[in-house]
């Protein structure tokens, strides 16, 4: 520990991202990464963007893209949120809107950047345990708090909390913010944004780096009542007044106007995630419902982490977590056919 840290830096426990290999014949499954690359209209927009006016500075408003998103999902632009990526977004959400007296609710198994935003700015949480089937139970959020957020699809287990489920849970909580993280919504799901004006007291958080393949640009949105981004504006512009750049506004732009591309791409990961299902149920694996771009799975003769091992000496990284209740499961992200044919036949014969 630095003699120069702020005295409560010491206390943090950062999170783990995953690993991001330097070797390039590696399959990269481990995390959840689009294998298809970007809408072709939203690179053409950013190379129409390299200009001189990249001396200047970006609209600190991002209207051009705030006003893409209004549209697409049907909402004001006034109940838009950018910021660089939806764990900056988060960020903010965590500060502006969830620091209360009472504790924050989220599952047991789901994102590991939560608990890490909760020591960054002093949250109390009490983490809710999914059920066996690891299924987050609405029920059990029925306690008094200072607020709830969840992942849906959650992660890592890609389980999905049906919409009506989403609503009761807003519902039987009127005087607490709702957080729908739903960064894999794309990939089986309903979004909940149809519900933000029913619902002040909730927020649906997104990201363009999956469904959208733009993981590479960080860019993250919120959406929800006005009072709610004002919040979150209020804290951006004491922060970071300049989050997007000029061609990260251009590209996300024309990534969500291009509605074919993204619908196109969607699927194929949708049938390439039910196929590897039936592939790895072929050979004994067990896995859970999901409704993302990855799936979660365990095989009952098999350490996770020695499959995970045999398949990275096969040139195959796949995600392996070692808390309790899910250390024999390994997260595969969806890659293209080839890729998840590399996988299987990296396994061989169980």
């Amino acid at each position: 520990m630095s003699k120069f840290w702020s005295p409560f830096v010491s206390t943090l426990v950062p999170y783990v991202p995953g690993e991001q290999p330097k070797l390039t014949k590696l399959i990269k499954l481990n995390t959840n990464e689009n294998p298809y690359g970007p809408s072709p209209k939203a690179l053409a927009a950013m190379r129409a963007g390299l200009t001189d006016d990249l001396r200047l500075y970006p609209d600190p408003n991002s209207d051009l893209l705030k006003q893409a998103v209004a549209t697409y999902y049907g909402v004001q632009p006034n109940q838009v949120f950018l910021g660089n990526g939806s764990d900056e977004v988060l960020a903010h959400v965590f500060n502006a809107l969830l620091r209360h007296d009472k504790p924050l609710l989220f599952p047991d198994i789901s994102y590991s950047f939560y608990p890490v935003y909760c020591g960054l700015y002093g949250i109390e949480f009490d983490a809710i345990a999914l059920d066996e089937q690891f299924q987050i139970c609405v029920e059990d959020y029925a306690r008094p708090n200072g607020g709830i957020i969840f992942p849906n699809p959650n992660a890592p287990t890609g389980c999905l909390l049906a919409l009506d489920a989403v609503e009761q849970m807003v519902t039987a909580n009127p005087d607490s913010v709702v957080v729908v993280d739903e960064a894999y919504i794309d990939f089986g799901g309903e979004t909940a944004i149809s519900l933000v004006d029913r619902f002040p007291n909730l927020l649906v958080t997104q990201t363009v780096s999956k469904s959208r393949s733009l993981a590479g640009l960080r860019v993250g949105l919120a959406v929800g009542h006005p009072d709610l981004i004002e919040a979150l504006e209020r804290v951006k512009n004491s922060f970071n007044s300049y989050p997007l750049d000029r061609l990260a506004i251009l590209g996300a732009t024309a990534a969500f106007e291009d509605r074919q591309y993204f619908e196109r791409t969607c699927k194929a990961v949708i049938d390439s995630r039910e196929v590897l299902i039936k592939q790895l149920e072929a050979k004994g694996f067990e896995v859970l419902p999901s409704a993302a771009n990855f799936i979660f799975a365990r095989h009952p003769q098999h350490d996770a982490a020695g499959l995970a091992a045999r398949l990275r000496e096969q040139g195959v990284i796949v995600r392996h977590f070692k808390q309790e209740r899910i250390a024999q499961f390994l997260r595969i992200s969806i890659g293209t056919p080839e890729h998840n044919q590399a996988l299987v036949d990296g396994l061989g014969d169980l």
